[in-house]
This record gives structure tokens, C-alpha cells and sequence, in this order.
């Protein structure tokens, strides 16, 4: 039987061991109450219960309308921006339709294709600059390889100018530190709209084939319907932004680093017993760019599995890497990262109406930036024992602060 405590799990606001902080909340049953930077939440890790909340109509993202609570808690709470925000992120129902219908033509099929060049252009001229380096020379391929990737990236699909984008990266950087004062995040979140709102009236004032010269197409359009309110704009491009930068960044962080400390799976990479979309999916499961996504409002009381309740009006926490690595889901071997796991499916994109818009781009971008990688530096390592590597002080974000490695083209043969 799981142990249950009505004393609810203060998360490490740090996640200095996130896997044992993972398994303590499996062990207290398929939900149990959290203590999230203050907040007692319901922390929900049972997939097959996940899966039930994420799609049922009797659970909102909608905190406003929907959360008791919400009116104490936004002007306090760290994580206020997650909660607070306008955008399909946090609507409910015909807004949620609404907002995701205009959004979908900005991330379709057709431009994650026309984007592919692009991409590989990109990744090629972060290898090149890699390969320039001294033989031998230790670099940071979190902070020169999967950083700049999907921040240039977003640059070409939104429209942001190349001078703007290291601003964007320090605010957004700020939207997942679970360690910053309320103080600290208001700050942030006002520098984060600074910057936004001026992107806004930059388009709005000289258009291009943009995604946010769309949106702002889509919010001033008058047609059925009606488009975005001014909030709501600008908090799809907050999304936008915060969705396609630090995840991707983690999820090329987390499949690098697997790769390198545990060589059987790259040889089956190399054998042909796996392809980089493999990698791609099992990092996901294995290592989710968010360990945690808050948050979510029972509309009524929720009977859980094991004769418990989350009561009317009380806040949901998606727990998506405890639930990734479920052993009711993937059995004794959930912990390991093996890419020739047939199942591989995993909530690291959410699951339901909520499933992230954004998840063929993601996908696209680290596989093209492993397959290179890779292919460029097939003797690359790490630079440092794996135990050194340490990971980012965030109860959300799951990536490491740094990533030491040395790119060598092949054994014995210095780059060039």
C-alpha cells in the first residue's frame, strides 16, 4: 500500500535530488498534497490518473474563474506569472478553443518543414564554431550548442531581431527560478512585458510573415468570433517564447547527456537499432524538459483511486517526470534510459486539449541537433565525471546548469 501522510511534501524549491524527490511522491499514492513554494497543491504522478485529469471537463486551468484561492495568491506567490497569464496556457473551454484555433496556423505542419534549413543551418554554424575551438579545449554545450539553437530559432519564427534575443533569454530565464522572491519575480515579469510590448508595437508598426505579425494580425481582426484581447496577445507570445526556448534546452541537455554516460546506447545508434527520433522520445519520458507544470483547479470533488479526494476548488500540480517514470507504466527498468524501449510514450508534452502546439518543432530541433552533433563529433565526452554535472535549481525546469564536454572529431584526430 502506498504510505499516506496528511502532512503534505515540501518540494525542494532547488530540486537538489529530484529523483528521490520523485519517488518519495510515488510512494505516497497516485496523488497526494504538496507544499509547492508555499502553496499545498495536489501533486498528481499516477499516469493512467494524469491522463484522466488532463482531459476531463471537471478540471480547469483557468484559476480566475475556476480557484477559490486565486485572488490571495496571484499578488504573492512566486509562480504567479504560470497562473496569471492570458493565453491558451491557462484558459478553459470556448476560450481555450478560441486562443489555440489562431495560434495552430503560426506552429503548422508546413512551417515546422520550411523551418528544417533553417535549423540545420543554424546547427552547422554552432558546430563549425565549435570545431574552431583549441584541441582538446573544455566547452559548455548547454550555454554554446542548446542554448543559442532554439533561441535563434524562435528569432526566425517570431520575428525577433538578433540584438533582442539575448534580452528575452535573461527574462524568460527568470519565468522558471522556483528559488527567486515574489519581489525578484515581479521585477522579472515587468522587464519580461517591457519586452514584449515593445516587440508588439515594433510589428505592428512594420509586418513581415512572422508568427507574431500573425497574431497580431489574428488580434486585431474583427471578423466571427473576435480575435485576442491585448492581454491575451501578448501572453501568446509570452508562451510562444517561454515554450520554445528552455524546454528545448533541456531536452538537447538531457539526450546529450545520457548519450555520453552510456556508450551501449550509442552504439545502438550507430548499429542502426535506433534512430535520433528514438533518443528523442525516450528523453522525453526519461528526463521531461518540465518536471512539474502548475497548475490546475478541480471543478468538483475528484475521487481518487485509493478512497481519497481532491475536494472542490483545490489546486492540481501535473507531476509529469514522477509520472514518466511510473513503474504501473513502464515496469522495473523506468529509471533507465534505453533507446530501444518499444514503449516509449510519455507526458512530457501534456496530454488532452492542452497538448503542447508546439511539439513537432521541439522534436524536429533536437533531432537535427543530435544527428549533427554527433555525425560532426562522434568521439565527443564529457569533460567532467558525470557525477559532477549539476542540475539547475528549479522545481520546474529539468537540465543542468552547465555541460562540460570536448567535441573531438574522432579518436586521436584533434578538431580543427
Amino acid at each position: 500500500m502506498p504510505e499516506q501522510s496528511s502532512t503534505p511534501l515540501v518540494l525542494d524549491p532547488a530540486a537538489s535530488d529530484h529523483h528521490a524527490e520523485h519517488q518519495a511522491l510515488r510512494d505516497r499514492g497516485p496523488a497526494t498534497r504538496v507544499d509547492l513554494l508555499g502553496l499545498t497543491v495536489w501533486s498528481v504522478t499516477d499516469p493512467a490518473l494524469l491522463k484522466q485529469l488532463l482531459t476531463s471537463t471537471q478540471v480547469s486551468k483557468d484559476g480566475r474563474a475556476h480557484w477559490p484561492a486565486y485572488a490571495d495568491t496571484v499578488s504573492t506567490w512566486p509562480l504567479a506569472l504560470w497562473i496569471a497569464v492570458e493565453s491558451m496556457f491557462t484558459a478553459y473551454g470556448g476560450d481555450h478553443r478560441r486562443l489555440r484555433r489562431m495560434v495552430a496556423p503560426a506552429l503548422s505542419a508546413r512551417r515546422v518543414q520550411d523551418l528544417r534549413p533553417t535549423v540545420e543551418t543554424i546547427v552547422t554554424t554552432l558546430l563549425d564554431d565549435l570545431e574552431a575551438r583549441p584541441a582538446g579545449e573544455s566547452v559548455d554545450l548547454r550555454e554554446h550548442f542548446a542554448y543559442p539553437l532554439p533561441i535563434a530559432v524562435l528569432g526566425r519564427l517570431m520575428g525577433i531581431a538578433d540584438s533582442q534575443l539575448q534580452g528575452f533569454r535573461n527574462v524568460v530565464d527568470g519565468v522558471f527560478d522556483t528559488t527567486a522572491t515574489a519581489v525578484q519575480a515581479a521585477e522579472n515579469t515587468a522587464s519580461l512585458y517591457k519586452a514584449l510590448d515593445d516587440l508588439i508595437a515594433a510589428k505592428r508598426a512594420e509586418p513581415a510573415d512572422d508568427m507574431t505579425s500573425l497574431l497580431i494580425a489574428a488580434r486585431d481582426h474583427e471578423g466571427d468570433g473576435g480575435g485576442f484581447t491585448d492581454g491575451e496577445l501578448r501572453d501568446t507570445l509570452l508562451l510562444m517564447i517561454s515554450a520554445g526556448y528552455e524546454t528545448t534546452v533541456n531536452v538537447t541537455d538531457q539526450a546529450v547527456t545520457a548519450l555520453l554516460t552510456d556508450p551501449e546506447q550509442l552504439s545502438h545508434l550507430r548499429a542502426g537499432r535506433a534512430t535520433w527520433d528514438d533518443v528523442v522520445e525516450e528523453t522525453l519520458r526519461h528526463e521531461p524538459a518540465l518536471k512539474h507544470l502548475p497548475l490546475r483547479y478541480a471543478l468538483t470533488d475528484i475521487a481518487l483511486p485509493d478512497g481519497r479526494t481532491i475536494p472542490r476548488g483545490e489546486a492540481i500540480l501535473a507531476s509529469y517526470a514522477a509520472a514518466n517514470r511510473h513503474p504501473d507504466w513502464h515496469g522495473p527498468t523506468a529509471d533507465r534510459f534505453d533507446v530501444t524501449r518499444l514503449n516509449k510514450d510519455h507526458l512530457a508534452f501534456g496530454h488532452g486539449v492542452h497538448f503542447c502546439l508546439g511539439a513537432p518543432l521541439a522534436r524536429m530541433e533536437v533531432a537535427t541537433a543530435l544527428r549533427l552533433l554527433f555525425t560532426r563529433f562522434p568521439d565527443i565526452e564529457l569533460a567532467v565525471p558525470a557525477g559532477e554535472l549539476r542540475t539547475l535549481p528549479t522545481a520546474i525546469g529539468n537540465g543542468h546548469r552547465t555541460l562540460p564536454v570536448r567535441p573531438r572529431r574522432t579518436t586521436g584526430e584533434p578538431a580543427r
